[in-house]
């Protein structure tokens, strides 16, 4: 049985708004928060960056390698870059910008377009900390996350091939694991394929655990058991649950800022680490093993953190 790989998310893009004082925004920030969950027991962190001044999303590879440096000086962990948070906004190129430049050895990769609702966020009366946040939150109504079939060849092709660099399937819904199943049958992307379930965002799979276990039969059906790993996504109260009851059927688990900012029903969590310690307690606690980095790296036929650009 494969340990269970925990990949901490440690701060989003413009679908997470500065709502918590703990998310971290600046480089200095986001490299405390992920070198503190590595040492809780994330063998990979997601990252996106942020401008400093304004907390917008940026593909700058420049931003990134504020923070890269230091958790690659600091920690053995694996780097996964988002190409997706950038902007929803944002031409594929500009967005996936920083995973082309660094050459990574895992980036993000958004496996079809959705309509990501997150007006809700914004209809509660909270502390804003940019003025820009609202008002985008208000507005994805309208929004169209655009991942086409042209795009996600561009990534693959400009980051995959040209880098060496592997990916984080996101699959938001069933139409993602069929459109990974087209790509693999191509032979444009090979096993193992790491296969990020999400689920909970409006606009996209709800968190049922029915929609669990039909996300994991269309995989198996699909891609064949033998060539992905799943890994389990939930966005905010749902986060906790479905990793744990992911993890009892042999799924790795996602936690993070960037997809929850509560450590508990009402509670802020005071940081990354916070959340990475309390899934790691329940999975062992069901007698499983978190995968170190170096596992990861394995599991996943990744080249090595000294083959990367940064």
């Amino acid at each position: 049985m494969n340990k269970v790989i925990i990949t901490c998310a440690i701060t989003g893009g413009a679908h997470t708004p500065s709502m918590s004082p703990h998310l971290p925004i600046t480089p200095a920030q986001i490299a405390e928060h992920s070198i503190e969950a590595i040492e809780a027991g994330a063998a990979i962190v997601h990252l996106h960056a942020r401008h400093p001044e304004t907390g917008k999303p940026s593909g700058s590879p420049e931003i990134f390698r504020e923070f890269l440096a230091p958790i690659k000086a600091q920690t053995d962990a694996v780097i996964n870059i988002s190409t997706g948070g950038g902007g929803p906004g944002m031409p594929v190129a500009e967005r996936a910008e920083a995973g082309a430049a660094l050459q990574p050895e895992m980036c993000s990769l958004n496996m079809g377009s959705i309509n990501l609702v997150l007006a809700e966020m914004a209809a509660k009366d909270r502390d804003w900390n940019f003025d820009w946040e609202k008002p985008f939150l208000e507005s994805t109504k309208g929004l169209i996350f655009r991942n086409t079939y042209e795009d996600i060849e561009w990534i693959l092709q400009e980051i995959g091939v040209k880098g060496n660099t592997r990916f984080e399937f996101e699959c938001y819904d069933i139409s993602h694991i069929y459109t990974l199943a087209y790509f693999l049958e191509k032979g444009l992307v090979k096993p193992p394929l790491f296969v990020q379930s999400v689920f909970g965002l409006r606009g996209a799979m709800g968190a049922h655990p029915e929609d669990l276990m039909h996300m994991k039969r269309t995989a198996d059906r699909l891609l064949g058991p033998k060539n992905y790993h799943w890994s389990i996504l939930a966005a905010g109260k749902n986060q906790i649950p479905l990793a744990t009851m992911g993890a009892i059927m042999g799924a790795n688990v996602r936690v993070g800022l960037e997809d929850s900012l509560y450590i508990s029903r009402g509670k802020l969590a005071s940081s990354n680490a916070e959340q990475v310690k309390k899934i790691r307690t329940i999975l062992e606690e069901l007698g499983l093993e978190i995968a170190t980095p170096e596992e990861a790296r394995k599991m996943l036929a990744l080249k090595g953190k000294d083959q990367v650009g940064f």
